[in-house]
């Protein structure tokens, strides 16, 4: 194993830790800040990306009058000769005559000149006349019944789901303006670290390197394999050489480990080398208390953003729905993500002056939170069976029917908590 250490010199005492709300309104603003770049993308091209402008409508919706049902557009009391018919996609004639009717698609537009649409299983057909009574309520839909022209139906910020899709194309659009998804990176840190086979000898098998990229990826990251980079060397130059090269192209890095100040933490030394600013330097939280944030500009005057997440797993996905969620949702344009709040089954300790994120498991039809157990913060048990972090402010306590946030864990794009 290498032991290439900073000289003591370098060593400084870690700041105060940042209160965990603080933490993710500061990260929130900064990534705001550096939001990316809209780009316009072809509707089948924009699922799980952010609306860069508000979405609204092109014409009226429905832009004509069209038939809800299938039966007789008519004209007059009846009973009624039949002139035509018109089904969806035609333009028909009016009609101009009292006691006149063209049969009608659901779907089509409604003629000119008629005065109700007749359900076909309300009418009858004899002698060459249509019969029957229509309905006291209009059976179509009338022009800007769901949206007027030019109306704003959805602000910018909004996610792009399959739902928004489906609502830009009915008014109109082929494309939609669009933040460009942000790039993500990954630099595993440790020696002791395997990427195969069991752990044994004193060595561990790294649980975040193939795990942090799906859940950079459900945050709307691109992560290619080629992103994933590590066990890197625990020497400082390794650590410089690695984080420069996958700044070059991402927008935010992670890296798992040497968050600390100990002999083989590089972190904090190459974020120096590389003349890094910290937005936050480690946070009043348990699990995941030595996470950070840091701030890069390019000599191309693009901002970069690395999180350091702990080397222990649940603590590395702590610092994830921590700091990275609330920085990328900046990045990406979105709203800070608003905390839903969940009940309770059981009483959660506090963590004394520290907020405590505490695993549970949610009854959605109850809304109702079990705390989940094996959650040490090198256990992942506890996450795979878990929906999210209930949320015990410092100095509190939570007893068994408290309603308290929950920061839920991400979806995939375009996904609905059911």
């Amino acid at each position: 194993m290498s032991t290439e250490t900073a000289p003591p010199t370098d060593r400084v005492a870690a700041p105060p830790p940042a209160g965990w709300e603080e933490a993710r309104s500061r990260v929130y603003a900064v990534g705001l800040a550096a939001a990316l770049p809209v780009v316009a993308r072809p509707l089948a091209d924009t699922d799980g990306s952010t609306l860069a402008e508000p979405l609204t409508t092109r014409t009226d919706l429905p832009a004509f009058p069209t038939s809800s049902v299938d039966g007789w557009a008519v004209r007059g009391a009846g009973p009624w000769r039949v002139v035509g018919r018109v089904l969806a996609g035609n333009t028909p004639a009016p009609l101009t005559e009292d006691d006149t009717t063209v049969e009608i698609a659901t779907g089509a537009m409604v003629p000119e000149g008629a005065t109700a649409v007749l359900r076909v299983e309300e009418s009858t057909v004899a002698d060459g006349l249509v019969r029957g009574t229509p309905r006291s309520t209009p059976e179509w839909r009338q022009p800007g019944e769901e949206a007027y022209a030019d109306e704003e139906l959805l602000p910018a910020g909004t996610p792009v789901d399959p739902a928004v899709i489906g609502l830009a194309a009915s008014c109109g659009h082929d494309t939609l303006r669009v933040r460009r998804a942000p790039r993500a990176a990954l630099l595993v840190f440790g020696d002791e670290l395997l990427t195969a086979g069991p752990p044994a000898a004193g060595r561990v098998r790294d649980a975040l390197g193939p795990a942090v990229p799906g859940w950079l990826r459900r945050y709307g990251c691109q992560v290619r394999a080629a992103d994933v980079v590590g066990p890197v060397a625990d020497t400082l130059p390794a650590h410089v050489a690695a984080l420069r090269a996958a700044l070059a192209s991402a927008d935010l890095v992670c890296t798992t480990g040497g968050t600390m100040n100990g002999p083989v933490d590089h972190l904090h030394p190459t974020l120096q080398a590389l003349g890094a600013d910290y937005v936050v330097n480690t946070v009043a939280v348990r699990p995941g208390f030595p996470m950070l944030l840091a701030r890069l500009v390019g000599d191309d005057g693009r901002v970069r953003f690395v999180a350091g997440l702990p080397g222990n797993p649940q603590s590395a996905i702590v610092a994830l729905v921590s700091l990275v969620a609330p920085l990328l949702a900046g990045l990406q344009g979105r709203p800070m993500p608003m905390l839903p709040q969940v009940t309770l089954a059981e009483a959660v300790p506090g963590r004394g002056d520290h907020t405590h994120l505490a695993l549970v498991r949610v009854d959605r039809l109850t809304g109702t939170a079990f705390p989940v157990r094996h959650v040490g913060s090198a256990m992942l048990r506890g996450l795979a069976g878990a929906d999210g972090f209930a949320v015990i402010r410092p100095g509190t306590s939570a007893a068994a029917g408290d309603r308290v946030p929950i920061v839920p864990l991400p979806l995939l794009p375009g996904e609905r908590a059911s």
